[in-house]
């Protein structure tokens, strides 16, 4: 089986980048596929996480990201010219490479991939909410274009002869969709030792930027930095962003130095689930929480908003951590400080959240995406494994 992934870039130490990565490590490792990844946007700077050597990887040198910044009308201009050079250009590397699959990272450009008739299948995975186009709430022109863009997505989605999303919840927003395929992201456990939740740390993980919403997160520390149950206890953030200045600036705001820290992100993240006693998610919207299912096969307990989407298909609240209401800054630090206060209570957390590997197993999961990357194969004249 020969599949070929089309993503925005892999220099960043996005989600995104790590599933890829997951997924192509076990078909080239496992099943012996023949892989390619194909970027728009690399611009020869070297993956954040180091890809296989099996997997080939090619740049098309489209830049899509050289228009940011732009005005409205100086954007479209340059996002309509690179999107025919990416279609000429991906067009002529389909007819050379051959896939058997086709499989689109959303939101990178993939609307005129399903009109290539080249024989492969063509598969789009999101992992974003339904309602990510709209999260921003903008206006003007920038908010037409979003409304624009997700009456767009509901048309795109159909012409894929698969269209996978990563939760039930997600699923339900798309409707009765004929190719609609769930398929979470997988829990992948480094070895390291399971998280001990003595600890006093909290941590959180993420792009630096407003879909995180680690000003909510900073903004519920000071309110937990003002209770006896905090003493001791520190926060640490991992990421980067372009929030990162607001962010520190945030902190420092309220004299929170000495107990909340943004680092870097880290190719060992494990190794930092390990040091802490809960993971904390303020995300305003998910695809699906990655970093949630990552951190409870660490053994740590969740405290999270009830975004979209992820958390209620994921965390049994009283269980294996807990879920508060989206924006209510308050209860996310009351969830905070309970667990901090009750050490029982935490470390019974601890032992249910590594459950979630028996939901969300590497096997169980890359199961299902052969089944249906090989479906309807047969009728393409390819082989199945």
């Amino acid at each position: 089986m020969k599949i070929l992934y089309t993503i925005h870039s892999l220099y960043n130490p996005g989600g995104m980048e790590r599933v890829l990565l997951n997924k192509v490590t076990y078909l080239t490792k496992k099943l012996h596929w023949d892989v390619v990844v194909v970027t728009t946007d690399q611009k020869e700077r070297p993956t954040f996480y180091p890809f296989p050597k099996e997997v080939r990887m090619i740049d098309l040198g489209i830049n899509y990201s050289d228009d940011n910044g732009k005005g409205f009308f100086a954007k479209f201009t340059g996002y309509m010219r690179r999107k025919c050079k990416h279609k000429r250009l991906l067009t002529e590397l389909l007819k050379r490479e051959k896939p058997d699959v086709v499989d689109c990272f959303y939101p990178g450009e993939c609307s005129f991939v399903p009109g290539l008739k080249d024989g492969s299948k063509k598969v789009m995975e999101l992992h974003q909410s339904k309602l990510f186009h709209h999260q921003y709430n903008r206006t003007g022109l920038m908010g037409l274009a979003d409304k624009v863009r997700a009456r767009m997505d509901e048309r795109l989605v159909r012409r894929f002869d698969k269209f996978v999303v990563l939760t039930e919840e997600d699923a339900q927003m798309w409707g009765a969709l004929p190719n609609i395929v769930v398929i979470p992201n997988a829990a992948m456990v480094a070895d390291c030792p399971a998280a001990d939740v003595d600890c006093k740390r909290v941590i959180a993980v993420g792009r630096l930027d407003y879909q995180k919403g680690f000003d909510r997160l900073i903004e519920a520390w000071n309110i937990v930095q003002q209770s006896p149950e905090s003493k001791g206890w520190r926060l640490d953030i991992f990421g980067q962003g372009e929030w990162k200045e607001m962010l520190q600036g945030l902190i420092e705001k309220h004299g929170l130095q000495q107990s909340a820290r943004i680092n870097a992100p880290t190719t060992c993240i494990g190794e930092e689930y390990a040091k802490s006693a809960m993971l904390v998610m303020s995300s305003h919207y998910e695809g699906f929480p990655m970093v949630m299912v990552e951190a409870m096969a660490h053994a740590l307990p969740v405290v999270s908003f009830d975004f979209k989407c992820g958390p209620r298909d994921i965390i049994d609240h009283g269980r294996n951590g807990l879920i508060v209401p989206d924006g209510d800054i308050s209860a996310l630090a009351e969830a905070m400080l309970r667990l901090m206060a009750d050490d029982e209570l935490r470390k019974g957390m601890s032992v249910n959240a590594k459950n979630v590997v028996n939901r969300y197993s590497e096997e169980k999961v890359m199961k299902k995406w052969i089944e249906t990357l090989n479906e309807d194969n047969d009728e393409r004249g390819t082989k199945n494994v």
